[in-house]
């Protein structure tokens, strides 16, 4: 199976591909044409000063007496050819297709005036050797070394470092496009109607101003409309009441009877009903109680000794000593909400403390009453769902308990977490940082 290129999953590394992916080849090719032009250029002039040198040397050769040719070799001999008295060494003939550049401008240097042969001389290091006679007879082997064209020393370094500031404009360059975006989706990440959202700055580009502003106008928006939601339910409440009430005052004065009985606890039921919804309105708005530093121990001591005072089997196992910074009410309305219902379907319950190994505070309120089904622990955690066997009107509820302390659980920055425990019973465990606030 033929392995498929995958294009990256982060709009950084993409865009960190293109501009170096681009940089890069731009750079290849302004360097490709910069060697070439280069090559060309000294291409040009060494086979200039080839034919030059070459003609000097030989006439020189041809005007010194025969006895002092062999002194001035040394003078003659440049970095990739020299000059040989005599035949020079056995070669091959040099074959068509493979002749060196020099020798089209050695022909044109003293061709006319020498008649040359060339060959090609085997060995570790491949060369060619032109072949002439003075006009004294005597021969000259004018040997030849191609070179590659030198390179400077530095060169490499220099490209070293494009390379390097290259990747850093295009870290820089990323960065900067990539911040805003990283920024404004952890804002819509942490984007929680129950806090004081912190506008997102509104400098920058044109565009990023823009998305900024857009985002704090929405956050505002959503707190509006959930001000505007919970001020409604209020108002709703507090009609109500009034009518209940008189409804109340009315059924005082009837006959007893068991018409009464029932018209009596249908509108205690309905009181309780709008007061739950109020306050569960109100838990969505938790993170409005300030915070402040509470002693937990004596915190849940005190919760604990108010059930107990009322005879009730609520029982505090385990000491944390810790000093939380905590909204007390919110906390305290968790507790009551998940104690109550401990109380409601197991008749007593347990509070345990403890801290995990990353810091986090667990408190959890167990009962061993007949538990919840797997399939409905989460279910139970929204408003108005009641499980089956307590659908009725002496247990049943409002089905608001556990949504209440559901919202004010993430309010105070927490999590709440329903699961069956082994041998019966339900295990409520409320999750806060340390630090909580």
């Amino acid at each position: 199976m033929t392995p498929s290129l995958r294009w990256p999953r982060t709009l950084g590394s993409r865009l960190s591909l293109i501009f170096l992916g681009g940089l890069i080849l731009a750079q290849a090719l302004s360097f490709g044409a910069q060697s070439y032009e280069r090559y060309q250029s000294a291409r040009s002039a060494m086979l200039g000063n080839l034919e030059t040198d070459v003609s000097t040397a030989i006439a020189i050769l041809e005007r010194l007496p025969a006895n002092e040719r062999e002194n001035w070799l040394p003078r003659l001999e440049r970095g990739n050819y020299r000059y040989l008295l005599g035949d020079g060494e056995p070669g091959t003939p040099m074959r068509p297709d493979e002749v060196p550049i020099a020798v089209p401008s050695l022909e044109e240097a003293i061709g006319r005036d020498y008649p040359l042969t060339f060959s090609d001389i085997p060995g570790p290091r491949k060369h060619f050797q032109a072949h002439l006679k003075l006009h004294d007879g005597s021969p000259v082997t004018l040997d030849v070394t191609p070179s590659i064209t030198p390179m400077s020393p530095w060169l490499p370094f220099v490209l070293l470092g494009q390379l390097l500031l290259m990747l850093g404009c295009v870290w820089l360059a990323v960065r900067i496009a990539v911040r805003p975006l990283t920024r404004l989706a952890h804002a819509v990440e942490h984007l929680d109607p129950n806090t004081h959202g912190v506008p997102l700055d509104e400098t920058g580009p044109t565009e990023v101003a823009h998305a900024a502003a857009a985002f704090n106008a929405m956050q505002a928006r959503i707190a509006a409309y959930l001000k505007e939601r919970m001020q409604l339910l209020a108002a709703i409440s507090h009609d109500l009441q009034t009518p209940i009430t008189r409804m109340k005052l009315r059924a005082e004065f009837m006959d007893d009877s068991t018409e009464k009985d029932k018209l009596w606890q249908d509108l205690g039921e309905i009181e309780h009903l709008v007061r739950e919804g109020v306050a569960y309105a109100r838990s969505v708005h938790g993170a409005t109680e300030a915070s402040c530093r509470i002693d937990l121990d004596a915190f849940l001591d005190s919760l604990v000794f108010d059930y107990q005072d009322t005879g009730q089997a609520v029982e505090l196992i385990g000491k944390n000593g810790m000093l939380i910074d905590t909204r007390p009410h919110a906390l305290r309305r968790v507790l009551v909400n998940l104690v109550d219902n401990a109380l409601k379907f197991a008749g007593q319950a347990q509070i345990v403390i403890t801290t995990r190994e990353n810091r986090r505070l667990s408190i959890q309120v167990l009962d061993r009453g007949p538990g919840i089904a797997q399939a409905e622990l989460a279910e139970v955690l929204k408003p108005f769902y009641r499980v089956e066997n307590s659908r009725n009107r002496s247990t049943g509820g409002t089905g608001l308990g556990l949504a209440i302390a559901q919202q004010l659980a993430i309010a105070m920055g927490g999590t709440l977490t329903l699961s069956n425990r082994e041998g019966g019973g339900l295990c409520a465990e409320l999750e806060l940082d340390s630090d909580a606030s």
